[in-house]
This record gives C-alpha cells, sequence and structure tokens, in this order.
C-alpha cells in the first residue's frame, strides 16, 4: 500500500461537535451573504465597475459558490463517499481553488498596471479568466473521474468531502486541488503587495514637493495612509484564514493528534469558509463610496449626499495632482475611496 494511504488510514476520523458546525455553518452563511453584497453592489452602481472590482466581482462568485458547497458539506457532515459527497467535493474544489487563483490573478493586475505601468487590456482579463476557472475546472475533473473526490475523516475537512480517504496518491491530489495553490498563494502575495507599497511609497515621496501647492493637499494624506493599509492588510488576512487549514494538512501527515484539537478544527472551518465575508468588510463595509451609498439606500435617502464630497474630493485631487505617477495614484485612490 503506497505510503500516503498508510499514513492517513492511520489516523482516526475527527469528530466535528454541533457547536462546532454551528459556528463554521454561520461562517459559512455570512460568506454567502459577503459574497452576494459585493455582486449586487457592483451590479447596481455601474459607475463603480473599475477593472480591480470587476476581479473582485469574479472572486466573489468563486466564494459564493465555495461558501454554499462548504455549508452543504458541513450541514450534512458526511461519513462515508456518497454521491452528494462527491458532487459537494467537486464544487467545493473547483470554487475554492479559483478562488486561489483570482486572488492572485488582482494583485498580479495591481502590480502590472502600479509597479509596471505597463497598459492592461482585455487579453490580460481572458487570460485571468482562463487560468482562474480553467485550471480549477481541469484539475475538478480529472478528480472526479479519477475517482479521488470523497470521504476523508475529516482530518483535512470539517464535515466536508475532499480527497478520498482511500485514494492511492492522497497527498498528491491533495496539493493538486488546493494545497499546492494555498502555498504558492503565501508566497506570490506577501511579495507582490510590498513591490506595490513601495512603489507607491516611491511616487509619494517623489510627490511631495507638489504637496504645498495642491489645493487639497490636507486630504492627501489620510487617503494615502487608507490604501496602505488596505495593501497591508490583503495579504494578512488571507494567511490568516488559510493558515489553519494548511497547519491541519501539516499535522494530518504527520500523523499528529493535534489535528483533532476542536479550536484548530474551528479556526480552519471559519479561515476556509469565511473569505467572502473578509472581502466584504474590506471593500464593502471599510469603503466609504459603496458603505455611503448603501447607507442611502436602506436609509431612503437620508445619507443620499454625503458620497458627493467623496467623489468632488477625488475629482479636485486628480485636477491638482501632477501628470507623472497617475496609474499610481488612480489605483490608490481606488483602494481609499472606491
Amino acid at each position: 500500500m503506497p505510503h500516503s494511504t498508510m499514513l492517513m488510514g492511520t489516523m482516526p476520523p475527527t469528530e466535528v461537535y454541533p457547536s462546532e458546525r454551528v459556528i463554521v455553518l454561520l461562517s459559512c452563511v455570512l460568506s454567502f451573504l459577503g459574497s452576494s453584497l459585493l455582486v449586487f453592489t457592483h451590479a447596481l452602481w455601474p459607475e463603480l465597475r473599475t477593472r480591480p472590482r470587476q476581479l473582485l466581482l469574479y472572486l466573489s462568485l468563486a466564494d459564493l459558490l465555495s461558501a454554499a458547497s462548504y455549508f452543504y458539506g458541513v450541514l450534512q457532515d458526511f461519513h462515508s463517499t456518497s454521491w452528494d459527497c462527491v458532487l459537494q467535493g467537486a464544487l467545493s474544489t473547483f470554487s475554492n481553488t479559483s478562488s486561489f487563483f483570482w486572488t492572485m490573478a488582482i494583485a498580479f493586475y495591481l502590480y502590472i498596471t502600479i509597479v509596471r505601468g505597463a497598459p492592461t487590456g482585455t487579453s490580460l482579463l481572458w487570460f485571468f479568466h482562463g487560468m482562474s476557472w480553467g485550471v480549477p475546472l481541469a484539475i475538478t475533473v480529472a478528480a472526479v473521474a479519477l475517482k479521488k473526490i470523497g470521504y476523508d475523516a475529516s482530518n483535512v475537512s470539517v464535515g466536508w468531502c475532499w480527497v478520498n480517504l482511500e485514494a492511492a496518491d492522497q497527498v498528491l491530489w491533495m496539493l493538486l486541488t488546493g494545497k499546492l495553490w494555498e502555498l504558492l498563494a503565501y508566497v506570490i502575495l506577501p511579495v507582490l503587495y510590498i513591490l506595490i507599497k513601495k512603489h507607491i511609497n516611491r511616487a509619494h515621496a517623489a510627490l511631495s514637493e507638489y504637496r504645498p501647492i495642491l489645493a487639497r493637499a490636507p486630504a492627501f494624506q489620510p487617503r494615502t495612509s487608507i490604501a496602505d493599509k488596505k495593501l497591508i492588510l490583503i495579504p494578512l488576512i488571507f494567511i490568516f484564514l488559510r493558515i489553519w487549514s494548511t497547519i491541519r494538512f501539516i499535522l494530518t501527515l504527520c500523523s499528529s493528534p493535534a489535528v483533532q484539537n476542536p479550536v484548530l478544527v474551528v479556526l480552519h472551518g471559519i479561515g476556509n469558509t469565511f473569505q467572502g465575508g473578509a472581502n466584504c468588510i474590506m471593500f464593502v463595509l471599510c469603503t466609504r463610496v459603496i458603505r455611503t451609498r448603501l447607507l442611502s439606500s436602506l436609509c431612503c435617502g437620508r445619507y443620499g449626499g454625503l458620497h458627493q464630497p467623496s467623489q468632488s474630493l477625488e475629482r479636485g485631487y486628480q485636477r491638482a495632482k501632477p501628470p507623472k505617477n497617475t496609474e499610481a495614484e488612480q489605483m490608490n485612490a481606488e483602494f481609499a475611496c472606491t
């Protein structure tokens, strides 16, 4: 028997307690609602459909499907491989892997436009589509066809199905269906966002001599500060959410009983399912223009005029700034106010 099968076979199944399931199910619901809100705001306000937010829309669609499939898996709490276990495992594998790819695609897009200053057309968007939908789909179809998706005893999941416990090359398929891309994202995202932040800081330093003559200079620093914080938080939040899954993956490979620690199980469940909720908090609830418009819609116009100062500020800032580093400053404004 191959080593990977023997290794997994020696581990007893991890029991997911009702309280743990409730917490993870709540995380799934919040992520589903958060992803839905991102899709809703994109559809409702065409004037806010910038290219970064278009990419964020595709990420939200992947996270929405991921949250729904995980919800079903946790609710069922599978104890053997069945047709719906395979279906749920396939959907979550596809959507979860697609989420990794779209997360990295957004980082690459920001790096190309801000740091490299290269023009981006529809060809790059189609490339992102091909990679972020096509590669996960091909992997998932291959995994299902080769009967690699199934019951995994919740040692590398929290009630849902993923790579079949009886698969001879289980570790290889765990890497292909998620872990490899997760590990790559741990490296790629911090590197790209650090490079972007350094480039923006250099651009701000180069513009410092112009700041005394900018008409809107007092508002300059808060806007850039918000953008810088978001650039730091994006990879940190991703790593914080996903690291628990990676820890349990390593513990399972080592046949460590710590993989069944209840706190670790809950953190794994929340981390895998809450990505859509985290994106909603950062790019809807913590984004002034969209938050103000949502309040305006919910409160029947009570806050209707509040977004105008933000928009006029952005227009005034764009008129006042020097022509150099335009792309970097526009993307900075995207993170801070749109």
